[in-house]
């Protein structure tokens, strides 16, 4: 349905007067605002009170399809009861409805001026239809008056929509619930202090605790003048007492700082501690090894070979069976084995009987300087020199094994481990057996 259009002021927008809810921010349609206006300048101020109680604030429909996501508020005795065939409104029941005090706005209004706009066309010769811009504008402030009048009112910023006043109505059931309690504790609280008696004290009993009290009071201002006092000592002391402490804290950092330094000195040396046992202790077992080790048994074996004894597996024996120079090759080990056991023990022993151990060729030098070849080849009858030679190296053996007995007892050597040859030597005989080639008979002088 068409509006009418007014002369020179044109056509007045069709669409319904449009604000948002200061809540939400929800766009909002205010419908019959146009029908309270138009029967105001009819009927005049007392009327548009009257049509002011039916206006009403309206959700938009694109504010009401995307919804607010806040659920409907269950139906109570307060919500009006809407019939099941009964035909739907077309603002949807969806409204807020102004309060009365709101209509007083039509007095204000036409006392300031504003109802000359809202006047038939005999009054108002500049505008003569309702539905033209200034009347559009009257609306707007009259409408503006009506929410600034119920926010006084409510105590609330107005306008604000259905589902808006609904929280903001639960909001404020739950504050009148909390706040009746507490009236009610209250309440009998009250009612609990006037229920209990008092006793009253006389005349005299009051001076008497008044006194106490003043002389408890006189004795507290002397101590709060004790403690005034002892104030300044105290802060004296205190600042003393920082001072120690800082001093306190820095011995204690220089404290645990030569703690750490000396502590690992102490943890270096005794690695360096450990590390230089570790090494004696290996000495020690390299020392004892050592020590149970002979090197002259390593270095000239001595076994035997059937009949034959052997030194480094040369035979030493008869030359019929053996040759001369295996021969002479064992007797060559065996002057230098003697020669380095006499050299040994030099000065002790007394080296009178001198031995070259020259390899295959050994020689010995008696006590008189003369030289005897100590290696063959020899035979029966041309064996003299060499039978001496032999003979001066067991007189040698025979001296060197005798000092060796006499330096064990020197030590205390048990007798079992004391040294002991197997067999007697006794001038050219070994355990009563000669070991010359001649049958000839010869005597070495001493």
């Amino acid at each position: 349905m068409k509006r009418p259009t007014g002369g020179k002021g044109g056509a007045v927008d069709p669409s319904p007067l449009r604000t948002r809810c200061q809540e939400c921010h929800g766009a909002l349609l205010v419908v019959g605002a146009d029908s309270g206006m138009h029967a105001s300048a009819v009927q005049g101020s007392t009327l548009g009170a009257s049509r002011m109680d039916s206006s009403y604030v309206v959700l938009s429909k694109n504010n009401r399809s995307q919804g607010l996501g806040i659920p409907p508020r269950p139906r109570s005795a307060a919500a009006p009861h809407i019939e099941p065939n009964q035909p739907p409104k077309p603002i949807e029941a969806s409204y807020i409805m102004l309060p009365p005090p709101a209509a007083s706005i039509y007095k204000t209004s036409s006392s300031e001026g504003v109802g000359r706009q809202l006047l038939p066309p005999s009054v108002n010769s500049s505008s003569s239809m309702p539905g033209n811009n200034s009347g559009f504008l009257s609306s707007v402030t009259v409408l503006k008056r009506a929410f600034e009048i119920a926010t006084s009112q409510t105590q609330v910023k107005q306008p604000l929509c259905l589902e808006c006043m609904r929280i903001l109505s639960d909001k404020m059931d739950f504050e009148i619930e909390d706040i009746s309690s507490d009236i009610k504790a209250y309440e009998a609280s009250l009612q609990h202090l006037e229920q209990e008696s008092y006793s009253i004290l006389s005349e005299t009993d009051f001076q008497k605790e008044k006194q106490k009290i003043e002389e408890e009071e006189k004795k507290l201002r002397a101590d709060i003048e004790e403690a005034e006092k002892q104030y300044p000592e105290v802060i004296s002391e205190m600042k003393d007492l920082e001072t120690k402490s800082k001093q306190f804290k820095e011995l204690k950092e220089q404290y645990w700082q030569e703690f750490n330094s000396f502590w690992f000195q102490r943890t270096s040396h005794q690695e360096e501690q450990d590390a230089i046992l570790a090494k004696i202790e290996v000495s020690q077992a390299h020392l004892e090894l050592l020590k149970h080790t002979n090197v002259l048994n390593d270095a000239f074996y001595i076994s035997h070979h059937g009949v034959f004894g052997t030194i480094n597996n040369l035979r030493l024996g008869h030359s019929h069976e053996v040759e001369w120079d295996e021969i002479n090759a064992a007797w060559g080990q065996v002057a230098l084995l003697l020669h380095i056991m006499a050299q040994y023990f030099t000065p002790k022993f007394q080296y009178r009987i001198k031995i070259h151990a020259v390899g295959s060729y050994p020689r010995i030098i008696d006590i008189n300087n003369k030289t005897y070849k100590l290696f063959g080849p020899a035979n029966v009858l041309f064996s003299t020199r060499y039978d001496v030679a032999m003979t001066w190296f067991l007189r040698c053996l025979q001296e060197f094994v005798e000092f060796a007995v006499s330096l064990d007892k020197e030590n205390i050597v048990p007798p079992d481990k004391s040294l002991k040859v197997p067999y007697k030597i006794d001038g050219d005989k070994i355990g009563g057996y000669r070991v010359v080639l001649g049958d000839f008979f010869f005597e070495i002088s001493s």
